[in-house]
């Protein structure tokens, strides 16, 4: 049996796969791709004390090997927030990772311009929590130990440098209003990557729940473009939608 191409999505820091649930639902309706969700450790009830870096790693290792040992020869993964950070680490160390797309990626955040960490700043800025309703931002976080934040710190310190690794093509997206993952922060991330083969989506007036609102189908549309063209016809691409 010859695998189509398969899809791996990667959810963020305290969120979950309902995240990402309208682009993984639209990308498996036109039937080109097999499409590929899972929990990461600590972000559900029965796994609170795995909410570590080494844990967040290795499940994501073991879902993208899952798809290698069962013939998938051309993967696509798509990462959103902290997700966009293992994505990278997933895609410099896997040559059946073909093409990447991160949505706001969090190699830097507000959380780093905060002594007090991620917490800390979350409560000090308010903010924050427009992408969401203040019960469910704080819902989010609690669902997760205390512990988890360090080590999201500390993912993000350990990865830093992997854009510099990264050679296939990359679709990076941020929306316009990000209070987590500004979007001037992205931009500079954006030039880092190794690649010339690269295109970079402002969203307007978009915070950080990239695939919800009302111009998630556009978004759903520009991924599914860039998954199916065949060779990337141009070294560099930047937009706003």
């Amino acid at each position: 049996m010859i695998r189509r191409k398969a899809i791996l999505i990667i959810h963020g820091f305290a969120g979950g796969t309902y995240d990402q649930e309208i682009l993984a639902n639209y990308l498996e309706l036109n039937r080109k791709f097999d499409v590929y969700t899972f929990t990461l450790p600590g972000h559900d009830v029965k796994s609170r004390d795995k909410a570590t870096e080494e844990e967040w790693i290795k499940e994501s290792e073991r879902q993208l090997n899952y798809l290698i040992d069962n013939g998938y020869k051309k993967i696509y993964l798509v990462g959103h927030s902290m997700g966009g950070v293992i994505a990278c680490h997933l895609a410099s160390e896997h040559k059946e990772v073909k093409k990447l797309i991160l949505a706001a990626p969090a190699f830097s955040s507000f959380a780093s311009k905060e002594e007090g960490g991620f917490l800390n700043a979350a409560m000090q800025s308010p903010k924050l929590i427009k992408t969401y309703s203040a019960d469910e931002f704080f819902t989010r976080i609690k669902k997760l130990p205390i512990s988890a934040v360090p080590e999201f710190m500390r993912l993000v310190k350990d990865y830093q440098d992997t854009p510099e690794k990264i050679d296939i093509p990359v679709m990076i997206l941020n929306g316009t209003k990000d209070q987590i993952v500004p979007i001037e922060l992205t931009r500079k991330l954006y030039k880092r990557f190794k690649t010339n083969k690269k295109a970079f989506i402002s969203v307007s007036d978009y915070y950080h729940d990239l695939f919800k609102g009302d111009k998630v189908f556009i978004l759903c549309r520009a991924i599914e473009k860039f998954l199916l063209m065949p060779k990337f016809r141009i070294k560099e691409e930047k937009k706003t939608i």
